[in-house]
């Protein structure tokens, strides 16, 4: 992936609140596209190996929430975290993350990941098939930074981190 290309055109599969439901469980099946997560909005993307994994959960995901008005103030209209997981393992994580900045994208078939090239096999952690760690600056569907985590592979005896961290796309936001 690099700057200038368009993002995939893909249908995700999301459950979202809808307290006409009532009840204990009041979510309800949306398909959001593509086009619905990134037409006509500058945001930064950002995707990991997996929900309620450490670094993920330590590190990345609370460093964009936490430093979300840092992004706002260069132009960024939305923060997507996404991941290799459905939908009612994004939502539990995000409510366990108290997240109100970040939004949270289920990429649970891996679609959008492989389109983007970014599909890796973690099967030698039991992961299966997962998100290599990136993060990306999209403006109105089209990649204008990209920021990879170095050593995508399959298998991978690590999980480099830093290329993709809030701090580093910050960083070439203000410069840019």
């Amino acid at each position: 992936m690099k700057a200038g290309v368009k993002v995939p055109a893909i249908t995700f599969h999301t459950r979202v609140r809808d307290e006409s439901i009532g009840g204990d469980n009041p979510y309800r099946w949306q398909d959001v596209t593509s086009d619905d997560y990134f037409k006509g909005k500058r945001v930064v993307l950002f995707s990991l190996p997996g929900a309620f994994t450490p670094t993920c959960s330590t590190y990345q995901l609370p460093g964009y929430e936490n430093g979300a008005q840092d992004f706002y103030d260069q132009g960024i209209d939305e923060i997507y975290c996404m991941s290799v997981n459905d939908s009612f393992v994004m939502n539990a994580w995000a409510r366990a993350q108290e997240l109100k900045n970040v939004k949270v994208i289920p990429d649970g078939n891996g679609e959008f990941t492989r389109q983007m090239g970014m599909l890796v096999e973690k099967a030698n952690l039991g992961f299966g098939y997962r998100s290599w760690r990136y993060a990306a600056v999209i403006n109105d569907g089209v990649v204008e930074a990209w920021f990879e985590e170095p050593g995508r592979e399959d298998n991978h005896g690590e999980d480099p981190y830093g290329e993709s961290s809030p701090e580093t796309v910050l960083a070439w936001l203000k410069a840019n």
